[in-house]
């Protein structure tokens, strides 16, 4: 990271004092992030250095080598498979992770569907978290935008209405990133759940909307929605031997 910082300034034919100034950061951490002392460098100040030379850099956590993204892909697959039973329950046709490669754009629609009845398409966006609001609309904006194709050529469908919807777990994070975030998420998808399920009833208009979806229904009832992945530590009481931290009771 300290080599790439470098070769952008260098390029651009700056002194580390001209990236101290453009960062509005200290030259002392410009040198520190060149030689990859990035131990103490606050998150927010390696975006600012990164925004000063028009760069992004992005944070990969790794846990049992590949055990982490099996553990983030359960609840994306469940997600899915929820939404699929929903759609087709509404009587739509749906197919999960539809892949594409047009204009030199490749990737995969997590769901579309059609209603040839009607001439409807939908394509659906499954996260079962969000990590970056940009990073989430820039994924789903070739998808929607190549959709009337991939719809053709998959379902040999011409789309006279088509639907776009961002799929969420029904918790309380994800409502609140929604909310932190709401001049953003109202401009792109301005429906939400209820205008979701009348849609597919009837789909008679454009719709762009975020459909929160409990992924839970098949789990412990106790459960509660806001917080599906809690976890619970036995009270110390009369009588009541306390357990080590180890021993806690996972929920989620």
């Amino acid at each position: 990271m300290g080599a790439a910082v470098r070769a952008l300034r260098r390029r651009r034919g700056w002194r580390q004092a001209d990236l101290s100034v453009a960062a509005t950061v200290p030259q002392s951490t410009i040198s520190e992030i060149e030689r990859g002392h990035l131990e103490t460098v606050p998150l927010r100040t390696l975006r600012a250095v990164f925004a000063a030379l028009e760069a992004r850099g992005d944070i990969e956590m790794r846990w049992h080598g590949g055990a982490l993204d099996r553990l983030l892909d359960e609840r994306h697959a469940r997600l899915t498979d929820l939404v699929v039973r929903a759609v087709t329950s509404a009587g739509w046709v749906a197919v999960p992770e539809v892949t594409y490669s047009a204009y030199g754009e490749r990737g995969s629609i997590d769901v579309a569907a059609v209603r040839p009845d009607r001439q409807a398409a939908l394509v659906i966006e499954v996260k079962s978290e969000i990590a970056a609001i940009e990073g989430t609309n820039r994924q789903f904006d070739p998808k929607i935008r190549l959709a009337q194709g991939i719809i053709r050529e998959r379902f040999g469908l011409v789309p006279a209405v088509l639907g776009a919807v961002l799929v969420l777990p029904d918790n309380r994070t994800a409502r609140r990133r929604v909310a932190e975030h709401a001049a953003t998420f109202d401009a792109r998808y301005p429906g939400r759940t209820l205008d979701v399920r009348a849609w597919l009833r009837s789909p008679d208009h454009a719709l762009r909307a975020i459909w929160f979806l409990s992924d839970i229904a098949t789990e412990d009832p106790r459960r509660r929605s806001g917080s599906p992945t809690r976890v619970v530590v036995p009270r110390v009481g009369r009588g009541v031997r306390a357990k080590p931290a180890s021993a806690a009771t996972h929920r989620g």
